[in-house]
């Protein structure tokens, strides 16, 4: 049974989202402020956390910097009215994989819950994926660059294992968000832009020197490519 930690102030909302994940067989817990929240992470792991931005006690995009830090292999979604692109951006950035906008539909909720619980690393059947110094196992879940671990978000970590399952080619975006993220995914195409940059940051802190770091291409108007190279 997966575990669900619902982070809502809103009574009403909040309440739904308990019935309804928990009638689709959820184990759900439910907490109403940030630093709540935040505590119960610290002694329970959960497989997602579905977090409100507008709490009444701490910013919401700091309790997904620091939920991110307590339960780094969790997926973590915002679900929040604040709708702007730049909100967009600086949630992404804070740590989360997805993020949704207020009202939603259930049924489109629920589908995005179980799109991200049930999908596995997007790289086809490759338990070992390795391009020049990047190796990627897929059943440990583990990255690295000429032996240096790179540590990778659970969306990062599919992200990357679907771009070097196919080195050289170019991945449109579609291509992307549908295989690693949802096959009805909508929202922002920011999401998929934050972890690319993600990417490139984490490949290049853990590159021993500057022509070692894997490229990642930007295909302007179709999506990206991670260059087949040795070097």
């Amino acid at each position: 049974m997966f575990r669900v930690l619902v982070v809502e102030d809103d009574h009403t909302i909040g309440q739904a989202l308990e019935s309804s994940l928990g009638s689709h067989g959820y184990d759900v817990s439910w907490q109403r402020a940030g630093q709540d929240a935040l505590e119960y992470a610290g002694r329970r792991a959960f497989d997602l956390v579905l977090l409100d931005l507008g709490l009444p006690d701490l910013d919401g995009v700091e309790v997904c910097r620091r939920l991110r830090e307590v339960q780094p292999q969790c997926v973590l979604v915002i679900l929040t009215a604040r709708h702007d692109e730049m909100d967009v951006v600086v949630g992404l950035e804070a740590g989360a994989d997805d993020y949704l906008t207020k009202p939603v539909r259930l049924g489109e909720l629920l589908a995005r819950i179980w799109a991200h619980l049930r999908r596995g690393p997007a790289s086809g059947s490759q338990a070992v994926i390795t391009v020049g110094g990047l190796r990627i196992d897929t059943a440990a879940r583990r990255a690295s660059l000429a032996g240096q671990e790179v540590s990778l978000r659970a969306k990062e970590f599919d992200l990357l294992a679907r771009l070097a399952a196919e080195p050289g080619v170019a991945l449109s975006r579609d291509t992307l968000m549908t295989e690693v993220w949802d096959e009805h995914w909508y929202g922002s195409s920011k999401t998929l832009d934050v972890h690319i940059a993600a990417l490139r940051r984490k490949l290049a802190t853990a590159a021993s020197s500057p022509q070692h770091v894997p490229k990642i291409a930007t295909l302007r108007g179709h999506g990206y490519r991670l260059e087949n190279t040795t070097s």
